[in-house]
């Protein structure tokens, strides 16, 4: 190790060694440092996994840092814009006298300075009243009307609503590796074959087939499910959340568009079955489409059933990607020196769309943490606290989406069973009986999903807070009403006044040719 001068070998490409190479470089000033490198070591084999993929709304804070036109991600990434998810069939199972949806919005509920709209909602009548999403925010209006959360002429990445993007995984990968090539890092095509360690258990060299050796202070190992470095050289435990989480398999592809002017859903269509979920995701060009499940629950030609009836006459057998994985994370994600970013250091399912997410807050902590003299290892403690601190709260989140379902499927019931359940959620959910999801519930530096988000999940799946033998502490009932009646006006007005989305992603992406 050098005390004069620090390196960096990222192993694996895709949108988290990409990723990686582009924020650390920007951090780090690597043009500035003729001290510092960043190499990329990427096998030219292994491709991306997805057929597109749903981001979280502090991409666009990740985009900006990196100097990367909003035009120009949207055109290169084939992005479409993301308002939230709807969810479907998740409380029961459908029929024909009986359907169940809620929205969950990436915009927080709408409040003044003196008045919490959440209690006034909770104490209106269940029967009559609009659904949560609805009752307390713009969006859901305006994703329901097929509209784009801003105006083409608006900032770049701003806009008057909160908003994420779909992407096109393989081509997000592209546009990261243009940037990170021009902010200074060094590209290197090559398989590994071996990685020895040093006495002292750090890793000492990446070999490559070819014969090629590397050495690095800093190893960041991108390598995905294969974790090369963390999993099989280091053997970091990997810590399964199988017990709460039960899907662990996924078939995809991807169905184009019968009219290229069809109108594209500004959301993830999240439409639950007998033992998963569907994901169905507007790209600019196709749709991106995959059957969630567990294979405790349904085998693999169930799953592909399940496929073909949600697609319908546009399904090509042949075109459908399985893809395996296991759910769960490295108890220690940095070791010694080598710090797993990505699908390396855990993976835990597509809802919510968590994995880039965390991707984004591994490279940001590693920027920050990341010694420019002494020992490299010593933020290995650190950050793999607060990374498995962020996995664990990422668990707690996604179960609340199962253990509430009312649906009599045995996937299903076994997610209600409360030996399935945290601890800490089933805690929450005692007393969100009483009232609803708060600040003060989660520490913020380890949370991915704010407290809002929770009311949203909750109250959508028919959750009850109880208020009403407190109703006395909630006065305020006609200014809430006034609220509640401006937010409905607003929400109309915005359906009629914002560009319809595909006009939006067209506006765009001409913009920035």
């Amino acid at each position: 190790m050098s005390e004069s001068g620090r390196s960096i070998l990222i192993v694996g490409g895709g949108t988290a060694g990409w990723l990686s190479a582009a924020y650390l470089a920007k951090a780090l000033a690597l043009r500035d440092n003729a001290h510092l490198t960043i190499t990329l070591l990427e096998s030219p084999d292994i491709g991306t996994i997805g057929v597109g993929e749903g981001t979280f709304p502090t991409i666009r804070e990740t985009l900006r840092f990196l100097d990367i036109d909003e035009g120009q991600f949207i055109r290169e990434a084939s992005a479409t814009f993301k308002q939230g998810i709807l969810f479907s069939d998740w409380l029961h199972a459908p029929s024909p006298a009986k359907r169940h949806r809620y929205f969950h919005p990436f915009e927080a509920p709408f409040y003044s300075e003196d008045t919490s709209l959440v209690p006034y909602w909770l104490l209106q009548d269940e029967q009559s009243r609009p659904s949560f999403a609805e009752a307390v925010t713009i969006q859901n209006k305006v994703a329901g009307a097929k509209r784009g959360p801003k105006r083409p002429d608006e900032p770049a990445f701003d806009g008057p609503l909160n908003y994420a993007y779909h992407v096109d995984a393989a081509s997000l990968a592209r546009l990261l590796r243009e940037r990170a090539l021009s902010l200074g890092v060094r590209h290197i095509t090559g398989e590994v074959a071996d990685v020895s360690l040093r006495p002292d258990g750090a890793i000492a060299e990446v070999r490559t087939t070819a014969g090629a050796g590397f050495t690095a202070d800093l190893y960041v190992d991108c390598t995905g499910f294969r974790s090369e470095l963390i999993g099989k050289a280091l053997e970091s435990p990997f810590r399964s959340v199988r017990d709460t989480l039960f899907t662990n398999r996924a078939l995809t592809c991807r169905v184009g568009y019968e009219d290229p002017d069809t109108p594209i859903e500004s959301y993830t269509l999240a439409t639950a079955h007998a033992a998963g979920w569907t994901w169905d995701i507007g790209l600019a060009g196709a749709r991106g489409i995959g059957c969630v499940y567990s294979s405790d629950h349904l085998d693999d030609d169930q799953a592909l059933a399940v496929l073909r009836d949600y697609v319908g006459p546009q399904f090509n057998e042949g075109a459908v990607k399985t893809i395996g994985f296991d759910v769960g994370y490295r108890e220690q994600q940095w070791v010694k020196n080598c710090v797993a970013i990505g699908l390396s250091a855990g993976f835990l399912e597509p809802l919510e769309a968590t994995g880039l997410v965390l991707i984004e807050a591994a490279v940001g902590m590693v920027a920050e943490l990341f010694p420019h003299h002494g020992p490299v290892d010593a933020p290995a403690r650190r950050f793999s606290k607060l990374m498995s601190a962020r996995f664990d709260s990422i668990v707690k989140f996604l179960k609340l989406h199962y253990c509430l379902s009312q649906r009599d499927e045995a996937f299903w019931r076994d997610n209600v069973a409360a030996s399935t359940v945290p601890d800490e959620l089933k805690d929450l959910l005692e007393q969100w009986r009483y009232r609803p999801p708060g600040r003060f519930d989660f520490i913020l530096d380890v949370e991915s999903f704010a407290f809002f988000n929770y009311q949203y999940i909750l109250y959508g799946m028919g959750f009850r807070t109880d208020l009403s033998a407190g109703r006395s502490d909630f006065p305020k009932v006609a200014a809430a009403q006034k609220l509640f009646e401006r937010i409905q006006a607003f929400g109309d007005k915005a359906a009629r006044d914002l560009p319809s989305h595909r006009t939006l992603i067209s506006q765009m992406s001409v913009a920035a040719a």
